[in-house]
């Protein structure tokens, strides 16, 4: 390994794709939740997670739609693990479904966590439904 490249993974460590992840699942969004997203115990608000997942979740759906599109299910959300401020989120998308004016994803959200020896964890899970809509917000065929 070169003194640069060397150089660069001390300062920029990176963490490997999450286990067990699917192959065409994509990176769609990262964030760091703020001490005004947490609950007294220091734990970030659910509410605030699931409008983060809706945003993760509505990337693929637009490139798909080519237009405008809106949220008309969550289908599943499951929270495996409380998230902490200090971690550092990570959104993975996956279209699993095409109809004729609906697309329906799976967003997998991973924790970065502990610096001092970083971890991956998974903390949410979801899969939702989005329809391609006009102008006048009714549905449109894909095309």
């Amino acid at each position: 390994m070169s003194a640069e490249s060397n150089a660069s993974a001390l300062v920029h460590p990176r963490l490997s794709v999450p286990p067990g992840l699917a192959d065409d699942s994509e990176l769609v969004m990262r964030v760091a939740p703020l001490p005004a997203d947490s609950n007294a115990n220091g734990d970030v608000f659910g509410g605030w997670i699931m409008a983060q997942v809706d945003i993760a979740g509505s990337v693929l759906p637009a490139r798909v739609a080519r237009g405008r599109i809106t949220t008309v299910a969550v289908n599943q959300f499951i929270f495996k693990q409380p998230v902490s401020i200090g971690d550092l989120l990570s959104f993975y998308a996956r279209v699993t479904r095409v109809g004729r004016s609906s697309i329906s994803v799976n967003v997998e959200v991973w924790a970065e966590r502990n610096p001092a020896a970083p971890e991956l964890v998974r903390v949410t899970e979801a899969s939702l439904t989005y329809v391609a809509i006009d102008e006048q917000g009714r549905p449109r065929a894909l095309t």
